[in-house]
């Protein structure tokens, strides 16, 4: 069984496991091609954005060019099925798993599993250094030098064909001499070349039942999927569908404006911390938060910042309980994502000094945490947790719920670089001020806007969209129309791309807007 793998004393169970590994290869090749070819829009370019080893310049090179992305796509595509097919069938094998080895070297360079080189947390079929890659090339290095596809494939035949075409007249001339002198063997020679032809049309084509069984899975599983998308997604709600249509960076419209607050440069949009943090907001809904944290871990986390960034949105306002995570995130050097940090409770001037010293681009004392020190009429202690801020060269703002904290603070003399002040509409159906349950945020909106036209300094308005209650179409206008110069609203990733492209919308059209841009 496998006459050149006899010679190298292989046995029929070592012919038929490398067979079979050639087969399974090639199916995951194949399957990996086909499956992008069916899913719509998509694109190396994430995972070429996301390179941060020694290659990484190259990498994010090709995703920045339009055209060149789109030869990568369609080289990943078409390339991995044409290494499936070659692999499954034999044909073209040793080339196949060239193509194949040097398809993954390239996947592996961009995003090696090396230390340092992810976002905190171990991907799945990672071990340091070795990964699913990393096996499946020193596979496909195996393969090349086996010749599998010469003992069962069609390279077999191809090469049988060539060979016999190249012997055709020293076999004719055998058998002539053969039938002239009354000797056998020039029928022996035809009657062994006719069943030698039968056999190796079989050996040539015993892996092509695998593809059919490719294909026929292939078919169930879309045959399963639109039962499903059908049926079961249907009897659910609409919005599942409307949860995973989600923009990607294809659909960006332009990069977020930015402009300043003192000496730093902040967008116009800036992500907030909420969600990542653990503070939903959710109203009577109680394990919202639980879920929310759940949903962002570290890896979660570096990759909403990175897909932030990609969108120009430069900041993140966060609770100094983050700083270790922005910190992992500048050490790793995926991005260089600034925070502005919300120093609150007991210990503002700890907090205030601690987030200097984690690298925050600017801080100010956290609006709960100011409505209790102007109400005991501590401006004292707001004034100092300023001057501290200031002295290591950030910012520094005041930050309020409640109107009366900013007019407080105004006729005490406290001057902040920024405010931070919560504005949004009441006009949706739970912001009722009886009986509140953390689902009103400003309960004076008109009173707010009419105070703030005076303030100079920049504001940064928060729970633009109290917390879920109001969309982004509704929450950016009103709040950039009404005075804000810059908002801070909370996002999932998945939501990134079309807040941003709304932000766009709105202060690139017609504004309504009375209080000049402070920042």
């Amino acid at each position: 069984m496998g006459e050149c793998y006899k010679q190298r004393g292989a046995s029929a169970l070592q012919v038929v496991l490398i067979v079979a590994l050639r087969v399974a290869v090639g199916w995951h090749f194949l399957y990996e091609g086909v499956s992008k070819l069916q899913t719509t829009g998509w694109t190396a370019e994430p995972y070429l954005l996301s390179s941060r080893w020694i290659f990484s310049g190259l990498f994010q090179w090709m995703a920045s060019d339009a055209q060149i992305l789109r030869a990568v796509d369609l080289l990943n595509i078409w390339g991995a099925i044409a290494v499936g097919l070659g692999l499954m069938l034999g044909c073209f094998a040793r080339a196949a798993s060239v193509a194949g080895a040097v398809m993954i070297l390239l996947y592996y360079a961009a995003n090696p599993p090396v230390i340092g080189n992810d976002f905190g947390v171990a991907r799945e079929g990672s071990y340091l250094i070795v990964d699913k890659n990393l096996v499946e090339l020193l596979a496909l290095c195996v393969l090349a030098v086996s010749g599998s596809s010469r003992e069962y494939g069609i390279d077999r035949f191809i090469s049988l064909v060539i060979s016999r075409i190249r012997s055709r007249g020293k076999i004719a001339e055998t058998a002539d001499a053969g039938n002239k002198e009354g000797r056998p063997e020039g029928a022996l020679v035809k009657m062994e070349l006719q069943a030698l032809g039968r056999r190796d049309m079989i050996r040539s084509v015993a892996t092509a039942p695998f593809l059919g069984a490719f294909a026929f899975t292939v078919i169930r599983k879309r045959k399963w999927e639109s039962h499903e998308e059908k049926g079961l997604v249907d009897a659910v709600s609409r919005a599942t569908i409307r949860t995973f249509n989600f923009t990607s960076l294809k659909d960006l419209k332009g990069q977020m404006p930015k402009s300043r607050i003192g000496n730093v440069e902040f967008s116009r949009l800036i992500l907030g911390g909420n969600l990542i943090g653990g503070w939903a907001h959710a109203r009577d809904l109680i394990y919202v938060s639980k879920l929310v944290k759940a949903y962002h871990h570290r890896d979660k986390v570096f990759e909403t910042f990175l897909l932030a960034e990609k969108c120009g949105v430069n900041a993140i306002l966060t609770n100094p309980i983050l700083c270790e995570v922005i910190n992992e995130y500048w050490k790793r050097d995926i991005g260089r994502i600034k925070f502005i940090s919300d120093c609150g409770g007991a210990d503002v001037l700890e907090k205030a000094q601690m987030s200097a010293d984690r690298g925050a681009a600017a801080c100010y004392i956290q609006g709960e945490t100011a409505d209790n020190l102007a109400r005991f009429k501590q401006f004292d202690l707001m004034n100092r947790t300023l001057e501290l801020i200031r002295k290591n060269g950030l910012p520094a703002g005041l930050g309020a719920h409640r109107l009366e904290t900013v007019k407080a603070c105004v006729e005490n003399g406290l001057k902040p670089d920024f405010w931070m002040k919560t504005l949004h509409h009441t006009r949706y159906w739970s912001a009722r001020a009886k009986q509140e349950y953390d689902n009103i945020f400003c309960r004076e909106p008109d009173e707010t806007i009419k105070f703030m036209q005076d303030v100079k300094v920049p504001w940064i308005a928060f729970k633009t969209l109290a917390a879920g209650a109001i969309t982004p179409e509704q929450g950016f206008k009103y709040a950039f129309e009404n005075g804000a110069d810059f908002i801070c609203v909370g996002m999932y990733d998945f939501q990134l791309v079309e807040d941003v492209n709304i932000a766009l919308d709105v202060l690139g059209g017609e504004m309504k807007r009375n209080r000049p841009w402070m920042a």
